[in-house]
């Protein structure tokens, strides 16, 4: 089946040069998802969560991206639908299974949740074990245009073939991922609510990544949620707080929480870096946030 973009939000606003370039003439390298937790991690931690797919309809599936079919987790609620959709956005280790289980729990919760695997043409995350080169070799060579363009894909996907509602879309993502809501946020204009989970502000920019996250804040369209850790050694606060204040002046919404003992990656209940208080209390944030502003 042929999967046609819907024409609303496909225009990429203030992100100038934000163009996916050619596509790999290797089309995708993974053409499954990662079966289990990442391998990046050294030690798997005793309380993830593990959410059941009672009520739900829950697996992989494949969207038909113009160059072919692009790997994805989707899990939705049992019944007719539309339901509203939440594109979810994965750190930078791969839809594993904490990235499915967020999923069913979005489904749980009412949403038709679909996590796309973004990097699948850039290197195999199935088996790649070391951050520095994940980083340096698959997430730094992936331009934004690129996965920008698989999102609108994904969107237009859920709505056409997955019980999805297009007129309630928002978005969340995690460490790399929360920093794509920023930069999604900025370009879709019909997006309805954003959640960043302590994505950076700033980094390096290249001709593939031209802006960071703080350089669109002024100019995203849809109410983000910023969720931060204050304990987060790669993120100063102070540069959420400088995003949170141009988005501000701009008369856009945003609404900053900060954790203060929380490190970077406090919602990922498979690593030691996770912080339950902080965890639950975020999501319950994010599920209030997209049902306040029309997700839901």
């Amino acid at each position: 089946m042929s999967i046609q973009n819907d024409s609303r939000g496909s225009n990429l606003g203030g992100l100038e040069g934000l163009d996916p370039g050619p596509l790999s003439r290797r089309g995708f390298v993974m053409t499954s998802l990662i079966t289990g937790l990442t391998l990046a991690t050294a030690k798997v931690e005793a309380q993830v969560i593990t959410t059941d797919a009672e009520g739900i309809e829950a697996g992989e599936v494949k969207i038909p991206a113009a160059d072919g079919p692009m790997p994805g987790y989707r899990a939705v609620p049992k019944g007719d639908g539309p339901f509203p959709i939440v594109l979810v956005v994965e750190e930078i280790f791969g839809v594993h299974d904490y990235i499915k289980d967020i999923c069913r729990r979005l489904a749980k919760a009412g949403y038709c949740a679909v996590a796309p695997e973004l990097y699948a043409r850039q290197g195999d995350l199935s088996t790649m074990t070391d951050v520095k080169t994940i980083f340096s070799e698959v997430v730094l060579k992936t331009p934004d245009g690129q996965w920008i363009a698989d999102l609108d894909t994904t969107a237009a996907w859920a709505a056409s073939a997955a019980k999805g509602d297009l007129d309630r879309l928002g978005v969340m993502g995690w460490c790399r991922g929360g920093r794509a809501v920023w930069l999604y946020d900025a370009h879709r204009t019909d997006l309805k609510a954003a959640v960043a989970w302590y994505g950076p502000l700033g980094g390096e920019r290249s001709a593939i990544q031209p802006k960071t996250a703080g350089d669109v804040a002024a100019e995203i369209h849809a109410p983000l949620l910023a969720l931060y850790g204050g304990a987060d050694t790669g993120i100063p606060v102070a540069s959420v707080e400088k995003a949170r204040d141009a988005a501000r002046a701009a008369g856009k919404n945003v609404e900053l929480v900060i954790y203060p003992e929380a490190p970077h990656g406090f919602h990922a209940d498979y690593r030691p870096s996770y912080r339950k208080d902080a965890a639950q209390d975020g999501w319950a944030r994010a599920l209030a946030f997209l049902k306040q502003h029309g997700v839901g």
